[in-house]
């Protein structure tokens, strides 16, 4: 699970090393062909981050990536534990000793991209024919590829027990409210989160972005015009909040209250898919976000949507053996790999069409879920005023201000510099 890059610890250790080895006399590099002698005199020295559950696929990638270019060089390349949340603040600390290929989550490629990092992508149209647009987009920074897109599945959406819900009854949050509370249960999902309450501002018309010096933001989320105002918002959260089928938890814990049989729906992600499906059995469901009403308007909950990519190390001292390996380990192969060994949802367009994928709810509720979503953008003032006020909506007190109030408290606190 990846949501903000603060959430996960890093974990760097080094795991292996492994010699792949092999012969041939030469070989084309990016267009440049080096004389190797029987595959001993040059030797490419790589460096890898894989995070610790996809250590056993990346050797198995690693393995291939050997075979295929066996005739051309030799490799030592070195696997080291790295957590895709915390890339950036590695990277931008010491990007001399990092890796030279490595993954990452979207929502890190403008700092990465300021510092200097990321490698601009040298087959970059062929990359994006290759995957779907939005995994693209991602990866994408002023018209430039710096990421392989790998994964297409870093958001969110609706889980729900088939025993309590029919397809319809999932369609409105209200309705799945009141069904939960009829029968003594719950739906779950972190509300104290800015990641989670960013889908009841997203589709409302109101707009959050980040400015261009990529760290600040722009929010009207307090605007009193338009159809829907800021104060119309944190009512129906506050009836949310207040309604007895709704909970608010850490989404770490939805999966144990889901096996308790306390949440008989919740908003996670394919981190959560095993669990769900270990509770529910052939009861398990999972379809996109449903809608709210605000403003006596029935409006869809949006998303923030997430995507994962490789990139290469612009310190890189086998720069172009690494863009073949990053390359390499975001291919049609490999994504597909990493769906049957780990359930990932691939971003390449022909991997994401196969038979085996569309069987996937969870999969395809985050494919549903995308066309309401919005990648995620925000600077860091965001997360804490988020927090702030979301706890003010649960404890059901303003502490003496009007909801309009609260509204523009939340505002200035996103729009903050964070400079001090």
């Amino acid at each position: 699970m990846n949501k903000r890059i603060t959430r996960k610890l890093c974990i760097v250790g080094l795991i292996s090393s492994i010699v792949l080895s092999g012969c041939g006399n030469a070989g084309i590099i990016g267009g440049n062909r080096e004389e190797l002698s029987g595959g001993t005199d040059k030797v490419v020295s790589l460096k890898v981050w894989t995070e610790k559950d996809g250590l056993d696929v990346m050797n198995k990638m690693l393995d291939s990536f050997k075979e295929q270019y066996k005739d051309e060089a030799e490799f030592d390349i070195t696997v080291e534990i790295q957590a895709d949340s915390q890339v950036r603040d590695v990277m931008l600390t010491d990007v001399h000793n990092g890796a030279d290929v490595f993954s990452f989550p979207d929502d890190q490629i403008i700092s990465l991209t300021a510092g200097g990092v990321l490698t601009e992508v040298p087959n970059a149209d062929e990359i994006a024919a290759a995957n779907v647009k939005e995994s693209v987009e991602a990866a994408t920074l002023n018209d430039t590829l710096y990421g392989y897109p790998m994964t297409a599945d870093n958001g969110y959406f609706m889980y729900y027990n088939k025993e309590y819900f029919s397809e319809d009854d999932v369609k409105s949050l209200d309705k799945m409210l009141s069904i939960a509370a009829a029968n003594n249960k719950k739906v779950a999902m972190e509300f104290d989160s800015g990641w989670y309450l960013y889908t009841f501002f997203g589709n409302t018309g109101l707009s959050l972005s980040i400015k261009p010096d990529g760290i600040t933001n722009e929010c009207n989320w307090n605007s009193q015009t338009g159809d829907i105002t800021g104060a119309a918002i944190k009512q129906a959260l506050n009836s949310i909040a207040a309604n007895p089928g709704f909970v608010s938890m850490p989404n770490g814990d939805i999966a144990e209250h889901i096996k308790s049989g306390d949440v008989i729906a919740g908003i996670s992600g394919v981190w959560d898919v095993m669990n769900v499906k270990e509770a529910w059995g052939e009861n398990y469901g999972a379809c996109k976000l449903p809608t709210y009403t605000v403003a006596g308007k029935e409006v869809q909950m949006s998303s923030f949507t997430g995507y994962k990519m490789m990139g290469v190390n612009s310190y890189s001292k086998n720069k172009e053996w690494a863009c073949r390996l990053a390359d390499w380990l975001t291919n049609q192969q490999n994504q597909e790999l990493r769906f049957k060994e780990k359930n990932q949802g691939p971003s390449n367009s022909k991997a994401a069409e196969s038979e085996e994928i569309k069987k996937v709810a969870a999969i395809q509720a985050i494919i549903a879920q995308s066309q309401y979503g919005t990648l995620q953008r925000v600077g860091n003032s965001y997360w804490d005023a988020c927090k702030k006020f979301a706890n003010t909506v649960l404890s059901g007190n303003n502490g003496g201000l009007s909801d309009q109030e609260v509204m523009d408290t939340l505002v200035n606190e996103i729009t903050a510099s964070a400079i001090k």
